[in-house]
Parts: C-alpha cells; structure tokens; sequence
C-alpha cells in the first residue's frame, strides 16, 4: 500500500490527509440518538488504525452524542499521537433559545461553546472550528467577530463553515475582509456521487476562492460501499440518512450499480471507487467509520486513480436532487420554528 496522501487545507499552513476521520459514529449512544455509535474503546481502536494509516485530520462536532465524541478523540489523540502531528476540527451549534432569552451574545455563546470543546478534547486549541449551520436569530457581524476573537485568543487556528449556501460563504467572507476577521477557509456540506448539488455553485466559489471542501455524507450513509440488495446495521437503524436518501433510491441505484460495476472491473471495493471519485473534486473527503475495514477502505482509496471515461460514466445518470436534510430546513422561518438547539447535545440529526 502507497503512503497517504496530504494536501494544503485552502489558504492555510494546515498540512492534512486527503482522508478526514469523520467522528461521528464515536460516542456514548446513551448521550445521542444513533444506536450505531461506538463505546470507547471500539472508537479508540479505530482512530489508531487511521493513525498507521497516515490518516491526520479529525472532524468531531460538540453535538455528537453530548461531547462523548469530542471526549473519545481527545483521549485517543492524547494516547496515540503527538499534539503537532493531527488537525483536529471541531463545530459549534448556534445560540439556543435560551441564551438569547438571556441576552447572550454571539460573541459570548462561541467563546462558551469553544471552552466547552476544548474541555472535552483535553486541548489547548483546534486547528479548525465551524460553524456548524446558519445561525439566523444571530447577526453574522457577532458570529464573525465572536470567531476573531478566539483565533486571537490563540483556542482556534483557523475557522471553517458547513450546512450553507455559496451566498452565505460568500457574504461571510465579504464581512471578514470588510472588518478585518478571520476569513473561513474551508466549507463542509453535503456531496457525494448520489448527491452533487454541491456542484452548482459551491464547487465553483470554492474553486475560485480557494477556500478547502471537506464535504461530509462521502458515501451517502454507506449507500455507496454496498451493493443495492446489501444493508447494515447502520442502513437499517440511520433514519436521517433514509430521510435524505429514499425518496431518490431508485435513480441513486443506477448509480451504485456502476460503482459496484466498476469496482469489480478493477478489483478495488465500492468505498474505494466512490471515494476515489470524490477525491477528484474535493481537497478532503469527511468519511466515518465504525469498523476497521471502513478506514481501510477510505484509506486505500486514496491509492485508486480513476480514468476520465471512469468518472464520466459514474456520473451521466446522475439527475438533479432537492434539497434534503439540514440545508432543506436552512432557511430563517424554518430554523426558527423546526430547530430547537441545546447546548452540547445531539441537536443537529445526523449532521
């Protein structure tokens, strides 16, 4: 097996690895609502194989199942790793109903939200904190400075942003300059061969501003690593993954057949033809993973270079999604009236 791959995370000096650990599936399922997640010494196990792997960039999220996920990582880490050899990213969830009953400002909520990460990760900063989704009962000048201030504070080296809109990145960055903050240097949202609404105007603002993709759901909820008459524990159990992705299930298996086609033509598994593709497009891939074999997987597929009729033939069925999931609901009316945010909590499904 060929080394790992690392790459420059968009303007930054972050070196990472062309495969993010997405975190998610780590935590005390008691404290979330996935019964899919790992104990800690399965997560642990895990994340040291990604280490031998060359894997280096982590991806956890204080909403994931009440920190126990952030609280796994940071221990691993502590034990298997050298401080200055990971990038640990990690999100904040925007202010709760109650804190702005309480008059708690943007700016205070992120630097209460950043201790409270730090606490549960054992560490001094993060290499990249985002925003996990569009705060619209906050205006984006608290946002933007509350951000500024723990970069300068030294708890955050460098911010990112997922679950938006190209205009929102944009108009984001437009205040940083505008002000002088901290600009967002990467965007983590939904893309994966069965879903590339990413690719109307997000890829392109990124391409231009050569702000980073990290996109998540890189196999859509496993969808991609089997084949259509497969299932798991996870496709069976994930009801927010079978929300984004049943509605679409008849045309996204047209899609699955070629990649289990193609992978049995190259000998390679679906995950590393499904990635592969992916890692044409982005800078690195969020993959989760809750079984050895899973970071294997992701790992190798770093390795697969597919050929320019390979991709094309990936991606000719593919026809236009709607919105699902979190960007679905990511407008101000809904996300003052569907979401209810708590402070370290499993509040954002699945994501």
């Amino acid at each position: 097996m060929r080394h790992m791959q690392y790459v420059r995370l968009g303007q930054s000096d972050l070196t990472v690895s062309r495969i993010c650990m997405g975190c998610m599936g780590f935590g005390d399922a008691a404290n979330g609502q996935h019964s899919w997640t790992l104990d800690e010494e399965l997560s642990r196990e895990i994340i040291k194989r990604g280490l031998d792997l060359g894997i280096n960039f982590f991806d956890t999220a204080i909403s994931y199942q009440s920190g126990t996920s952030e609280r796994y990582l940071g221990h691993a880490l502590r034990d298997f790793a050298k401080r200055e050899d990971v990038v640990v990213a990690t999100k904040f969830l925007p202010r709760t109903p109650d804190e702005i009953e309480a008059g708690i400002s943007g700016q205070q909520h992120i630097e209460q939200m950043v201790n409270t990460s730090l606490k549960n990760l054992g560490l001094s900063y993060v290499d990249l904190y985002i925003y996990h989704m569009w705060d619209y009962a906050t205006p984006l000048y608290e946002i933007m400075e509350g951000l500024h201030r723990v970069v300068k504070a030294g708890k955050v080296r460098y911010i990112g942003i997922s679950n938006c809109f190209a205009y929102q990145l944009a108009k984001a960055n437009a205040l940083a300059e505008k002000e002088g903050f901290t600009r967002f240097i990467s965007v983590q949202g939904h893309y994966n061969l069965i879903f590339r609404e990413e690719e109307r105007e997000m890829a392109k603002l990124c391409a231009e501003d050569q702000i980073a993709m990290t996109p998540y759901s890189a196999l859509a909820g496993g969808r991609l690593s089997k084949h259509p008459n497969e299932t798991s524990k996870r496709l069976q159990e994930d009801s927010y993954a079978r929300f984004k992705y049943d509605a679409t299930k008849e045309q996204d298996e047209i899609i699955i057949r070629r990649v289990a086609e193609l992978a049995d033509r190259r000998g390679v598994t679906m995950t590393e033809v499904a990635l592969a593709w992916l890692l044409r497009k982005v800078t690195a891939p969020v993959v989760g993973a809750t079984k050895i074999h899973h970071v294997e997987g992701a790992a190798k597929a770093v390795e697969l270079e597919l050929t320019d009729e390979e991709m094309a033939y990936l991606e000719e069925a593919y026809v236009p999604h709607k919105l699902v999931g979190v960007m679905a609901q990511n407008t101000p009316a809904q996300a003052r009236k569907e979401h209810v945010w708590t402070t370290g909590t499993q509040s954002i499904e699945g994501r």
